[in-house]
């Protein structure tokens, strides 16, 4: 990877890759661990298989051992839009480019050191959302989850439509294993995307459905 200085100690990522040489990064945001985990699900014959990805980073968490009123703006600032080039990246190598993805998501997983507050502070602020919505060639808000746990647990990352959220037939999820994670101080940052919606989506759209009140109530068969 080759990182361009700016001032002392700066890199410049906007146009480097982090596919390879990110020890730098690694040491410098506490990471421990970072995978990329792929599937492939065939739909209808004529129709090309989904291809569906999840890039997971392990990262020693900021601010284990702080209390309630403690401000997690600044390590915010420093780590989300870093942790959203990782895997921004990944996917993007995974999937075969932006102009493949057409559903994203993202979660975060705090062990149990630490708080739910701590996930959210990674993937819930502009920090981390808008630089995966660019780099990954998306106007829509990312669906989310987050939760804490305990390491060895399995998590399920919703996606939907990165330019029409609306569009029922890409809402999705892609689950994931964290066989040894996240430790105690440590939290998951994960981002999935698709290439496509669920195979064999048929219960129609907003565009196609009916309007439908409260009225149904009344004539229910049963």
């Amino acid at each position: 990877m080759r990182l361009l200085t700016a001032p002392a100690g700066a890199v410049d990522l906007t146009s480097a890759s982090t596919l390879r040489g990110y020890e730098p990064i690694a040491a410098a945001i506490g990471l421990r661990g970072i995978r990329t985990v792929v599937e492939e699900l065939p739909g209808a014959p004529a129709a090309p298989a989904t291809r569906r990805a999840a890039a997971i980073a392990i990262i020693r968490n900021p601010w284990a051992g702080t209390g309630t009123d403690h401000d997690l703006q600044p390590e915010t600032e420093r780590i989300a839009p870093v942790l959203a080039k990782l895997l921004s990246d990944r996917l993007l190598h995974a999937l075969g480019g932006a102009d493949a993805v057409q559903a994203f998501g993202k979660a975060a997983v705090v062990g149990v050191d630490g708080e739910l507050e701590h996930a959210g502070a990674l993937i819930h602020t502009p920090y981390f959302g808008n630089l995966v919505r660019e780099a990954l060639g998306g106007t829509s808000i990312l669906c989310f989850a987050d939760a804490r746990s305990e390491a060895g647990e399995s998590h399920r990352i919703p996606l939907w439509h990165k330019t029409a959220a609306a569009t029922r037939d890409f809402y999705q999820s892609l689950d994931v294993h964290l066989a040894d994670a996240p430790h105690r101080g440590e939290i998951a940052v994960i981002a999935g995307a698709a290439t496509g919606p669920r195979p064999h989506a048929r219960i129609g759209d907003r565009a196609t459905d009916r309007a439908v009140t409260s009225d149904i109530l009344k004539g229910i068969t049963l």
